[in-house]
């Protein structure tokens, strides 16, 4: 059942929001060479705590970390741990919070030090796509519009988009309805109303959009060992523009989420 937020609803969400951006930002400008994926999750912790909420991920369907975060081939779901990143690696970094009752969802990869240039053109490719997705969050729309507008970016640029993952509805809980896909299937597809709130993520892959899960139950690779990005913001849907509640800021058709 896809729900519709109150004013005060999309009030709440706009401050869980905004502790997301602050926490993913705060995380990204601290990771560096070095650092095991164990110290980046606890430094995460620590900025979550600081800004007065809690890990939404953590203990979520048993799932053992305050944020998800993923090196190189990985495309989301990786696990803290003594893996130490380097100079070059990219990181994906998924932070979810709660605060007052609802969930701020946000997502961003970035280089450790710097990165190759195929690299930052992935990176570079999956933001693009997530904000011509953003740009199709309108009301009267339907989710494929947001659908097609990623995988149309993604696929442009030589990507493929993963299938087994996708975007969701977020409000009260971290998933909700409904599904949104970063690809155009044959399944029915809602309507965008204002009042839903809605996390467009896209996860793109180098090579082939084929992933696996590693043993751990969590971590998902890509299976023919390319690089994998991974961008995503909480959009609220309006009777104008869409307003990324993890950015603060509503965007116009074509432009990009900061």
């Amino acid at each position: 059942m896809i729900t519709l937020k109150s004013p005060k609803e999309i009030e709440a969400m706009r401050g869980a929001g905004r502790i997301a951006r602050l926490v993913l930002e705060e995380v990204g400008r601290r990771i560096q060479p070095g650092m095991t994926t164990a110290d980046v999750d606890a430094f995460a912790a620590e900025c979550i705590r600081k800004h007065g909420a809690k890990s939404a991920f953590l203990g979520y369907r048993k799932y053992p970390c305050h944020i998800c975060i993923s090196v190189n081939d990985e495309v989301v779901h990786g696990l803290a741990g003594d893996r130490r990143v380097e100079f070059g690696d990219i990181v994906s970094l998924d932070v979810g919070v709660y605060h007052n009752g609802f969930v701020g969802d946000t997502a961003k990869t970035v280089a450790v030090g710097g990165c190759s240039l195929e690299a930052q053109r992935l990176m570079d490719v999956t933001e693009k796509s997530l904000a011509e997705g953003i740009a199709q969050a309108r009301a009267g729309n339907q989710v494929v519009d947001i659908s097609r507008a990623v995988q149309r970016c993604v696929e442009s640029h030589g990507f493929s988009v993963v299938r087994e993952f996708v975007g969701h509805g977020v409000g009260r809980s971290v998933h909700e309805e409904p599904q949104v896909p970063n690809f155009v299937d044959k399944k029915p597809s809602p309507k965008l109303r204002a009042g839903m709130t809605i996390a467009i993520e896209p996860m793109v892959n180098a090579g082939k959009p084929q992933v696996e899960m590693l043993n751990d139950g969590w971590t998902v690779v890509t299976k023919d060992g390319g690089l994998s990005a991974h961008f995503e913001h909480t959009v609220l849907i309006t009777e104008s523009e869409p307003e990324i509640l993890t950015c603060a800021q509503k965007i116009a058709t074509g432009s990009k989420p900061e």
